[in-house]
């Protein structure tokens, strides 16, 4: 199965707030980094991937319509050329709140794990410090210029290298008019999902 939608935008950019409403929409399942946790295997194809060896991507997706949030929009121009019918989706985000709500949530999760976790967990966790510490960020996801700096240079890579009638530069605040235009769907008759606050992840994870 090929993927309908390809989310480019990186992580804490209201990535599972856009999942959620795409799931409402018709393109369920969608890939989020909460599906490596659900797939064992997951994790290690992805450290493949992040280590520059070749991935099945049709394998990895198989069943899901849809991929958000790390570790899938490190490889948007790979989806972009293998699924050309996709539509990709770039996820905004002021680049101070985003720099902040990184490290209040998913930072510390990587960088001070218990060294007792399970292999899986473990696993995860080297995958996820090589994808997105190491490749993204270059080891220095802890020095705001410098984060700073590559999510805006993200940003504008995809803008340049996504053709413009096949992208949707995008903010979950506007809810879910741009969206549902975008994707030819109608807007739902309910409140656009708002999931995975700080707060709420530091509730869920106990920070």
């Amino acid at each position: 199965m090929a993927l309908s939608v390809i989310g480019a935008g990186f992580g804490r950019t209201g990535t599972l707030s856009l999942k959620s409403a795409l799931e409402r929409i018709g393109f369920d399942p969608c890939y989020h980094m909460m599906e490596v946790g659900n797939n064992p295997t997951h994790a290690e194809q992805w450290l493949s991937a992040a280590n520059g060896e070749q991935v099945d991507w049709d394998t990895l997706f198989n069943g899901f319509h849809a991929a958000v949030d790390w570790p899938a929009c490190s490889f948007y121009r790979e989806y972009a050329d293998l699924y050309p019918d996709a539509k990709v989706i770039l996820t905004l985000r002021d680049p101070d709140r985003w720099f902040d709500s990184v490290h209040n949530t998913i930072y510390p999760r990587m960088m001070n794990a218990p060294e007792n976790v399970d292999p899986e967990r473990r696993m995860r966790l080297t995958m996820a410090r090589k994808l997105i510490i190491e490749n993204t960020f270059d080891g220095k996801m802890d020095d705001r210029a410098h984060a700073i700096a590559v999510f805006e240079r993200h940003i504008e890579d995809v803008k340049r290298t996504v053709p413009a009638e096949r992208l949707l530069v995008y903010r979950v605040a506007d809810g879910w008019g741009p969206l549902c235009k975008f994707l030819g769907k109608p807007v739902p008759d309910e409140p656009f999902p708002q999931v995975n606050s700080t707060e709420e992840f530091q509730k869920l994870f106990g920070q």
